[in-house]
């Protein structure tokens, strides 16, 4: 049975290494990929997305969205991180294709009323996009099959703040809406992503089976890398995107709890991710008002990569 799916991105080294995931899994049907703002500027992460599934030799659709956070100010895209472009600066081919002529947020909507129960929406970028879709038509909350979030983090602490995981610090807005409105959510933080390292053997094989999209993975590797070495000390990188899609595909390679999630919206913990265990009192209930979500808050790392291995190999 295949499970279909919209994935919300931000290409991003990491992000490629997820699309082309989600591109080649037999079990997963690509219905599109929707664009935002984040490691690039949106019309950047459109480009990439157009780019990576024609160099997979796919046509999927591109829908554009979010350019800027809801509310805060816009920060730079990190180009120390994922370069300029994304895609650690490579050279890139031009791209044949056009986005979509609807806003990602009207796709979503669009897409899950088609096919109500049946679409996953695994986002791995600033929430934007779904934050819009919310807007647009509030009952896509009980259409979708499940929301899986690549995002925030509980006991591991931040990575673009002490306290703030890039994608929820990006639009802490739009993160609150999103982990709050009460559809069926996962989130998959750095609890579990800082577990799973893709090293340099490991993506040699992704590129040598991967062909023309082989060489873009391994490239933008290459500079992913350098910034995982300077900043972390260790020779890879974090495949935080791919995460995702190994939560939906293989959930039992993590530990879930379920509770109650909120996000702070301002302040110096701004994006800081809170999440209180169901079933746990605290000295008021202000944290446990929300609706119940699940949160995976460990990884079988070795596991995990071997599965993002197997698959794009």
């Amino acid at each position: 049975m295949t499970t279909p799916i919209i994935f919300d991105t931000d290409p991003g080294v990491d992000d490629a290494q997820a699309i082309a995931i989600a591109l080649a899994h037999p079990d997963i049907e690509l219905l599109g990929l929707t664009t935002t703002f984040g490691n690039v500027e949106v019309a950047t992460a459109t480009y990439n997305a157009l780019l990576l599934s024609e160099l997979a030799g796919q046509s999927i659709p591109v829908a554009q969205g979010a350019a800027a956070p809801m509310s805060k100010p816009k920060s730079p895209p990190p180009a120390h991180i994922h370069g300029a472009n994304g895609l650690g600066n490579i050279d890139l081919p031009p791209v044949k294709g056009q986005p979509q002529p609807v806003s990602a947020g009207q796709f979503i909507v669009d897409t899950v009323n088609a096919r109500p129960g049946e679409v996953t929406l695994v986002a791995v970028a600033p929430l934007g996009n779904l934050a819009a879709a919310l807007q647009i038509d509030p009952s896509i909350v009980d259409k979708v099959k499940r929301v899986v979030v690549m995002g925030g983090s509980i006991r591991e602490g931040g990575n673009v703040t002490p306290v703030a995981e890039a994608n929820l610090f990006n639009d802490p807005h739009a993160g609150a809406r999103v982990l709050t409105a009460g559809w069926p959510l996962t989130m998959v933080g750095l609890d579990a992503t800082h577990r799973c390292v893709l090293d340099p053997a490991a993506m040699a094989r992704i590129a040598e089976a991967q062909g023309e999209l082989g060489k873009v993975l391994a490239g933008s590797y290459e500079f992913y890398k350098a910034f995982y070495q300077q900043a972390l000390g260790f020779d890879g990188c974090c495949p935080h995107d791919s995460c995702a899609l190994a939560w939906l595909m293989k959930p039992e390679l993590f530990t879930t709890q379920r509770g109650h999630l909120n996000v702070v919206t301002e302040g110096h913990a701004e994006g800081q991710t809170i999440f209180a265990p169901e079933g746990r009192p605290f000295i008021t209930e202000r944290w446990s008002t929300t609706p119940l979500a699940e949160v995976c808050l460990d990884a079988d790392g070795a596991a995990v990569v071997d599965w993002i291995v197997e698959t794009l190999s």
